[in-house]
């Protein structure tokens, strides 16, 4: 999909979820909603969901579409816990380059991980991202997406 039309898909599928969770005060509610939605509108998603920090500092998964996935994260590897320990967006091309990737599956060849952060900008997780192709997520994604996770402490 080239950028113009993959920006223009973004902003239809933030202003369906933005619509549909407004009225919801509910992070794990929003976070299936958000799941869904964009697992379901981008082909290229394979899997789609979160993973959280729980109060032991374990990274858990949480609401997800997709294959089944990794429980529990292996603390401070992978592109999960680079997104929480860099506190930035992560794009990776080719997984199997990535230092420390985590394969849950090995149908995964990109991926694109957003932090996701509470109403006191703590970092409580990540929005994760997978594709079955190689080179699938770029700048466009990122920005949408960190846009789509700002949602989810919206008031």
């Amino acid at each position: 999909m080239d950028n113009h039309k993959k920006a223009a898909r973004y902003d239809r599928v933030y202003q369906q979820v933005s619509d549909l969770i407004t009225d919801i005060n509910n992070p794990i509610s929003r976070m299936a909603t958000i799941s869904a939605i964009l697992h379901h509108k981008f082909d290229y998603y394979f899997w789609t969901g979160f993973y959280l920090l729980n109060e032991a500092e374990e990274l858990l998964v949480g609401p997800y579409q997709g294959p089944l996935a990794c429980l529990k994260l292996k603390p401070h590897t992978g592109v999960c816990w680079a997104g929480i320990d860099n506190k930035a967006p992560i794009v990776v091309e080719d997984v199997h380059s990535f230092p420390g990737h985590i394969a849950c599956s090995s149908k995964s060849q990109s991926e694109i991980v957003v932090p996701l952060y509470d109403t006191s900008r703590e970092i409580i997780g990540v929005l994760d991202v997978d594709s079955e192709t190689k080179n699938t997520f770029n700048e466009i994604d990122e920005q949408w997406l960190t846009k789509i996770c700002e949602l989810i402490f919206k008031s």
